[in-house]
């Protein structure tokens, strides 16, 4: 492929359901903010760029472009907005303690308001683990800000030098009379207003007293007692349930409808508005009864049959709306001679990689609640992205952003598979039709045949080294599946690394790390195939030819705690490394496999992992473990099944996910670097799951498995390895 016909990368190529920028955003006027929380001192940091329209989209968004807002209410109330959501990630407490650090006060003093798009300022989504270095980061400026503010106040209120006031448990205290000052009294009467930028001195890691120790998860207590509140939870007065019609495959289109008789059922509203068929009844029943009573006559496609489809996407280069997405280099460019590089190498491997489609299967799936009063819509659903939902509902309703609100409860679960908003749209028409609050609530077989999946790709590798273990050249092509994390971390002086946009023909979208998975799997197994070409120790190799001493660390933290080197029968031992977000892992696995059984056992798994200062250990470890267990189902046997535009595994009874007795003996070792900014957590430990339990099988067995899911029906000697 010539330089000619690549275009360059923008950020995280593979968030397809981004396609489309949202439209401009209005933001709450501080006079109203005052009349909806009341008086006292609100802080708000708002930077540059936060109104370019450009900007506001899923791509441009920036770390500095995000706002953040606190209020200390004249009750003394300390009450936190952002724009970032609650899905299961521990945000509502990590955000909380950035807060309590630098204002010092107890973190159960501390509410946070997520996600309220009447009441938070601008915010992109809660995407691309940005929550803790973005939003963290952010709110510990504004905490900063409001701590010496309630110092300037009690200095002038108490007429006494400001050098002897502190802020501490909550209170401002003066070390000489000890006398104290409550928020609340300092803030009484007043409506202050104060904005900063981003010159504001905050707490060093190393200083933390709050922030980076296991604070207890925030409203724990709701959410095991069954408490807590989520959008399927959410009631109105005067609640029906919705249901929509779904069409049989994907790209068929309505020929016609017949619904009389479901607009004969008592209490039922039928919305038909072109291919949308929906129907909204007082009870869940009901509404499957009218959707049932719908008789609808389809067109279907007859193409493509999904048993070859790694040719298809190898065959179909393109993208735009149908598979989404934007091609492309990858890793920076080309450097060096690939071709000169192979032939001064000693030895060589080429091998083909694969990574079928996988679903998100949330524990919550999509759902929403919507209202309209004085031509005001009002919608209450599970989302990653309420700014966006908010511009999507204006767009597609036909009314200004400002008459839309949008509340996101904290949800069961996202990642990266709600950033979109069927849900909300489909329930907000069904409720303008029928003059009501709806509820619309996917179905699980819905959840995993009409959410997007993540998407299914082609990698081919070459590479090259000397005998003496010295990479030379390194060329590796991503066809679908993605860009994130495509360039090599190794030192290797002939590479070229690219991505290639194909029409994909399922709908595809971001899900957790991306394509990181994709490109570790086929990166850290070829280096595996690599080290075993040169009669190497996997992991000599690797450290061999690193000169990042992040990854180095996590390698061999990882190695140490796991035994490397040492041997145990039966049992094959695997290891693989790598780097996304900001953040570092390294994945050691222990895998019992028989060839004539088919088992597969992944008995133990080692993760080192290091993304900075450290908020709150006890959180990021459940993270790490969560994200190991989460990668095996990739790893070994998830995969939508799909033929002609249709899914053919659309329930949990066929689609299957780890299972508590596919849980392995869980390990983390946590590099906790306090002279470094604090990165995201919540996708990196993923991606090298794969590659170290494929690693171990191939030790185990002299089987290379270079397709994801690596054993869906047991494990099986390939007639040709490669």
């Amino acid at each position: 492929m010539s330089e000619q016909s690549l275009v360059e990368v923008p950020i995280e190529p593979e968030r397809y359901e981004f396609f489309e920028d949202p439209a401009f955003a209005l933001e709450l006027d501080r006079r109203d903010f005052f009349r909806i929380v009341g008086g006292g001192l609100v802080v708000a940091l708002f930077l540059r760029g936060l109104a370019a329209p450009a900007q506001r989209g899923g791509f441009g968004n920036q770390p500095d472009d995000i706002g953040a807002w606190l209020h200390v209410g004249e009750d003394g109330a300390v009450t936190v907005y952002t724009g970032k959501v609650e899905v299961g990630q521990n945000a509502r407490t990590s955000l909380t303690q950035a807060v309590a650090e630098e204002l010092r006060t107890p973190v159960e003093r501390i509410r946070l308001v997520m996600g309220d798009t009447q009441m938070v300022p601008y915010d992109g989504g809660t995407f691309g683990s940005g929550t803790t270095p973005r939003m963290a980061a952010q709110l510990r400026r504004v905490a900063a800000a409001t701590r010496e503010l309630l110092l300037d106040l009690a200095a002038e209120q108490g007429k006494v030098e400001r050098a002897a006031l502190a802020v501490q448990d909550g209170k401002v205290v003066d070390s000489g009379t000890k006398k104290t000052f409550g928020f609340g009294e300092l803030t009484k009467g007043k409506k202050l207003t104060k904005t900063i930028g981003q010159d504001v001195k905050t707490t060093p890691a190393g200083e933390w007293k709050v922030a980076g120790t296991s604070v207890p998860k925030v409203e724990a207590r709701a959410i095991v007692t069954g408490g807590h509140r989520y959008s399927s939870d959410v009631k109105r007065p005067g609640l029906l349930f919705g249901k929509v019609l779904r069409p049989p495959t994907f790209k068929s289109t309505l020929v016609s409808v017949q619904t009389d008789d479901a607009k004969a059922m008592a209490g039922v509203t039928v919305v038909h508005d072109r291919d949308f068929v929906a129907v909204a009844a007082p009870t869940e029943q009901a509404a499957e009864r009218a959707l049932a009573a719908l008789r609808a006559e389809w067109k279907t496609p007859t193409e493509p049959p999904g048993d070859d489809l790694f040719t298809y996407l190898k065959e179909h280069p393109g993208g735009g709306r149908g598979g989404g997405g934007f091609g492309g280099r990858g890793g920076g460019g080309p450097r060096g001679s690939v071709a000169d590089g192979l032939k001064d190498a000693d030895h060589k491997v080429e091998a083909t990689y694969t990574v079928a489609y996988i679903a998100h299967v949330p524990l919550e799936p999509r759902a929403a609640v919507a209202e309209w009063a004085d031509d005001k819509l009002t919608v209450w659903t599970g989302t990653q992205g309420p700014f966006r939902v908010r511009s999507d509902l204006a767009q597609k309703l036909g009314i200004p952003e400002g008459r839309v609100r949008v509340i996101v409860p904290d949800t069961g679960s996202g990642y990266g598979g709600k950033h979109t908003n069927e849900a909300a749209v489909e329930a907000a028409r069904l409720a303008k039709a029928a003059g009501k609050p709806v509820k619309v609530v996917w179905t699980r077989e819905e959840e995993f045949t009409w959410a997007y999946f993540r998407p299914a790709g082609v990698i081919e590798v070459k590479a090259g080294a000397k005998k003496d273990g010295t990479l030379l050249a390194w060329e590796f092509h991503n066809y679908n599946s993605g860009g994130s994390a495509i360039q090599t971390p190794y030192a290797v002086p002939n590479s070229r690394q690219e991505f290639h946009v194909t029409e994909s023909p399922l709908r595809q979208g971001s899900y957790r790390a991306l394509a990181a998975t994709a490109n570790h799997f086929a990166r850290e197994s070829h280096m595996d195939d690599l080290a075993r070409a040169l009669k190497l120790d996997p992991l000599a190799f690797r450290l061999q030819n690193l000169k990042d001493e992040r990854l180095r660390a996590v390698l061999e933290a990882a190695a140490k705690r796991f035994g490397w080197g040492k041997a145990a029968d039966g049992h094959g031992f695997g290891i693989a490394g790598g780097t996304e977000k900001g953040s570092y892992v390294a994945t050691c696995a222990e895998v019992v496999a028989d060839v004539k059984t088919g088992r597969v056992k992944v008995v133990r798994l080692v993760t080192a992992f290091e993304c900075g200062a450290v908020v709150n250990p006890e959180h990021l470890k459940n993270q790490v473990e969560g994200a190991a267990v989460m990668g095996l189902g990739g790893a070994l046997f998830e995969a939508i099944r799909f033929d002609k535009g249709k899914v053919l595994n659309p329930r949990l009874a066929d689609y299957r996910v780890p299972r508590f007795a596919d849980t392995p003996l869980l390990e983390t070792v946590l590099l906790d670097r306090k002279d470094l900014r604090s990165e995201g957590a919540g996708e990196t430990p993923i991606v090298t799951v794969a590659p170290a339990v494929g690693n171990a099988i191939f030790a185990a067995t002299g089987i290379r498995l270079r397709s994801l899911p690596m054993v869906p029906n047991g494990l099986k000697a390939p007639a040709k390895d490669g």
